[in-house]
């Protein structure tokens, strides 16, 4: 008997199965994805009936996704409006927030370019940590207690992150070979690795001719972002100067990228079918990953 085709949606299947058998399935964090991803740049919102499906596509119940974003709107991260007897959702200004600061490495089309320069913070000696997660967004790299580090000198004015912090710009032309390990590390690394091996198949199944049916498109897109995104956004996301010669992040991001543009154009007819808006920036959209 010959054995079963392999098709972009067996491929598809085959990522739906390891997102359910990781454990506890975080459906907010999914649904956060889709609206970064697809919804914010075509203006925002989206009718709960259009969430539902890419949930119900990626095996998720209307239930799960029902107390995703009870939860969501508790947080303040979507907000809710009724119209007649259909429910429209947009992330509010946190949840824009949020994800506009992690939107330029989510789609970066490569490691920052590097001239050398550094950024020191030190903060206060009574800081006790209250900004390491909001300078780790920035950039910013740990390397002892209330010390941080940024392999450039570019900084937002005014960020208010910085207000009371010693901050020192310099340059060096040392970088000793050990500096490499502080930073990346074997579980970032393997888990590059691993989404490498997952979403090869995907890959090649795309590379031929037959496109994914368009709700196809928009799941794999939605889950091919979601595995990304919880990689990229753990990365500093150093310059290629300061990384480990066999460092697979950059491997990963061609993959990524090249399954991306190839689900594009299905998953955005997907969302024309659906109803919502067209893209409110169409230049910006195809900029995406270098494009």
């Amino acid at each position: 008997m010959d054995a079963p085709t392999e098709t972009a949606e067996t491929a598809l299947s085959d990522l739906i199965d390891r997102l359910h058998g990781r454990g506890r399935l975080r459906v907010w964090s999914l649904v956060i994805t889709l609206f970064g991803d697809a919804i914010v740049p075509r203006g925002g919102e989206a009718p709960l009936a259009a969430l539902q499906t890419v949930m119900a596509r990626l095996g998720i119940e209307a239930g799960a996704l029902r107390t995703a974003m009870s939860r969501l709107a508790g947080d303040g991260w979507v907000v809710r409006e009724r119209r007649g007897r259909n429910s429209f959702f947009s992330l509010d200004r946190h949840g824009q927030h949020a994800f506009d600061l992690a939107t330029r490495r989510i789609y970066a089309a490569g490691a920052p370019d590097w001239d050398g320069s550094w950024t020191v913070a030190i903060a206060p000696p009574n800081g006790n940590g209250e900004h390491d997660e909001a300078l780790k967004e920035r950039g910013f790299l740990k390397i002892a207690e209330g010390v941080h580090l940024l392999p450039r000198t570019r900084m937002p004015n005014g960020d208010a992150v910085l207000a009371d912090m010693l901050v020192i710009h310099g340059s060096s032309a040392e970088h000793p070979e050990m500096l490499r390990s502080l930073w990346p590390s074997d579980e970032i690394a393997a888990a590059y690795a691993e989404l490498i091996a997952d979403y090869t198949p995907l890959a090649d199944q795309l590379a031929g001719t037959h496109m994914p049916a368009p709700i196809d498109a928009m799941a794999a897109r939605t889950l091919l972002i979601h595995d990304w995104r919880r990689i990229v956004l753990r990365d500093p996301g150093l310059p290629t100067a300061l990384l480990p010669q066999d460092w697979p992040g950059e491997t990963a991001r061609r993959l990524v990228r090249d399954i991306y543009r190839r689900l594009s154009a299905p998953s955005e007819a997907w969302l024309d079918e659906t109803g919502l808006p067209a893209l409110v920036d169409p230049k910006g959209f195809g900029r995406r990953f270098g494009g």
